[in-house]
């Protein structure tokens, strides 16, 4: 036993869902990068044209480089490629004479592209092609190309390179993106969706980046380009359906460039660049060289600027800004639980990889375990139930506080979790069911929660006379603080001579993840549980506590996966 206690004093406070923000792990890292392309076809499957506004930034801002004597040559390349068209097709109704090659990595975004009302091959070229990897002159004749408007593709210099191929010795690159200090960006600061400096993941798997001027200076001079000119730009935004403005801290952000080669034909940015402020509508001299015409207009041309800005709020930019969408993050999941249905608010499968609680969604062996509880009311009739690390969700503990329990504790470690539970619960239950349920935070091995939750039982022993957890094995390091809880909870086995169906026990299902079934058996041991059943078993003739709850086929046959355990334990004092 002083084993046991000095492991009880080890695991006394272990958080399982961590309350920093670490950012994104090295798997995840990984994952986005390789599976950009299939997040970004994801995206405009299902927002198609519909998540930006026709864009018109480029004439307002930039349209003199798109006027003039002869046809232009155009090579649309905004955000990681063309996207759907938003702003391609404003600008080929602006100017007749300019030819516009469109490319995206993804095929649905060019079958969008070629899908729009205003396509046609004689004015646009629309193809796919990822910038990092494929050789652009292999589809637009090296030289050929008088401006390229872009944004930030990941593996930023590949894509500079690539684009030197086709673009004319006198040519223009027209750069627009996010800069740091984006109302976007402060928002994914208070979430774990970092990947590296100001490189963040969205929660549908695609990914932005916000620049600084010094980086993007420094970046483009790297690759053999020099600035012609060079913008930041801020504004404060209103959202005036739902009367929402944002504070004067928090602005929608971008730079906007425009980039030469570094080649002699055009004077250096140190020389004549016109770097502008758009919060603050002045003008910082780059230069003493300047002289008062150039310093006059350039201060015009930011003041013009800053008078007509337009800002995009259609549902995509309001999400970025706002956090409000279509398409929320939570969904309702209806889980059906023998004669009762639940509608159950949860994460939705999307966002999941970007939060680290699991308990924002509904594993299997909750629905499993629910469902046994509503076919076998009397596994908690008339008892104290506590649900372990129930998540969001706690239909274990709804279905008991309906079959009959005397009182059922649902709780979790994690505040959102509890949160969404808490509000899953009230809008499930009604009374005199909803007054039988509790929700209460609960991080294992933590005494002062613990003892919190002894404080709700009116036995004088206290203590629960089953306790359930569904998925609550897959980490290893909480396997020991996990039994450490529930040997102080679980209601003393006062009849030895009892039924096993009566003494008090743990149930645990799971599906056996990174933590196998010895390790838990182990853990188990050291203090005091012992095995009294498992499911699914060879030697049902042993052990029939847990098989006689499948006794039914047809519920048999509904079992979601072959991969989910039952294990039941009783605790010897």
């Amino acid at each position: 036993m002083e084993a046991s206690a000095m492991a009880e004093q080890r695991t006394s406070r272990i958080l399982i869902y961590s309350t920093s923000s670490t950012g994104v792990s090295p798997f995840w890292r990984e994952k986005y990068e390789r599976d950009a392309k299939k997040y970004w076809d994801v995206f405009y499957k299902r927002h198609e044209d519909r998540f930006f506004k026709d864009r018109h930034y480029l004439d307002k801002e930039w349209g003199h480089y798109f006027s003039g004597a002869g046809r232009k040559v155009i090579l649309e390349g905004e955000e990681v490629g063309c996207g759907a068209g938003n702003t391609i097709f404003p600008l080929v109704a602006t100017y007749p004479d300019i030819f516009v090659h469109a490319c995206d990595f993804s095929p649905r975004a060019i079958d969008l592209v070629k899908a729009h009302k205003d396509f046609t091959e004689n004015r646009v070229s629309a193809f796919v092609c990822d910038l990092t990897v494929d050789d652009l002159s292999k589809h637009i004749l090296p030289s050929s190309v008088d401006i390229i408007t872009m944004m930030s593709p990941e593996k930023m210099p590949l894509v500079l390179q690539n684009i030197r191929k086709v673009l004319k010795p006198n040519g223009y690159v027209l750069f627009r993106d996010y800069a740091i200090g984006d109302l976007a960006q402060e928002r994914f600061s208070c979430k774990d969706q970092k990947i590296s400096e100001n490189f963040y993941v969205r929660g549908d798997g695609t990914r932005a980046f916000y620049f600084s001027d010094e980086f993007l200076t420094s970046l483009f001079k790297e690759n053999g380009f020099d600035v012609e000119e060079l913008g930041f730009c801020c504004k404060q935004v209103e959202n005036r359906s739902r009367e929402i403005v944002m504070n004067r801290s928090f602005f929608l952000r971008w730079l906007q460039a425009v980039f030469h080669f570094s080649d002699g034909l055009k004077p250096s940015y140190t020389e004549s660049a016109i770097k502008f402020d758009l919060c603050q509508e002045n003008v910082e001299p780059i230069s003493s060289s300047r002289n008062s015409d150039q310093l006059c207009q350039s201060e015009n041309c930011a003041k013009e600027l800053a008078n007509d800005l337009e800002v995009d709020m259609s549902e995509g930019m309001a999400f970025e800004m706002f956090g409000i969408s279509h398409s929320s993050d939570e969904i309702i999941e209806v889980v059906d639980a023998g004669n009762w249905n639940f509608k159950i608010k949860v994460l939705s499968k999307e966002y999941q990889h970007i939060c680290k609680s699991t308990g924002l969604m509904l594993w299997e062996s909750a629905r499993l375990m629910a469902s046994v509880l509503a076919k076998n009311p009397t596994v908690v009739s008339g008892k104290r139930v506590l649900e372990l690390g129930c998540g969001c969700g706690g239909i274990c503990s709804m279905v008991s506080a309906r079959s009959a329990a005397d009182f059922v504790v649902a709780t979790d470690g994690d505040a959102k979790a509890l949160d969404m539970l808490t509000e899953n619960v009230a809008s499930n239950l009604e009374k005199p069911f909803l007054d039988k349920l509790i929700t209460k935070r609960l991080e294992w091995g933590n005494k002062d929660h613990i003892e919190a939750i002894k404080e709700l039982n009116d036995d004088d022993e206290g203590g629960f006379e089953v306790i359930i957890g569904t998925d609550v094995t897959y980490i290893a390091e909480a396997i020991l603080p996990l039994f450490a809880t529930a040997k102080e909870l679980i209601s003393p086995n006062r009849d030895d001579d009892a039924k096993d169906t009566c003494k008090p026990a743990l149930i645990l299902c799971h599906v056996l993840r990174r933590v196998d079934e010895p390790s838990i058996l182990s853990a188990a041991s050291k203090f005091g549980f012992r095995l009294v059943d498992n499911w699914p078993t060879t030697n049902s003739s042993q052990r029939s506590i847990i098989s006689s709850w499948f006794s039914e086929k047809s519920f048999a046959e509904c079992i979601p996966t072959t991969a989910l355990n039952i294990m039941y334990f009783h605790r010897e004092e």
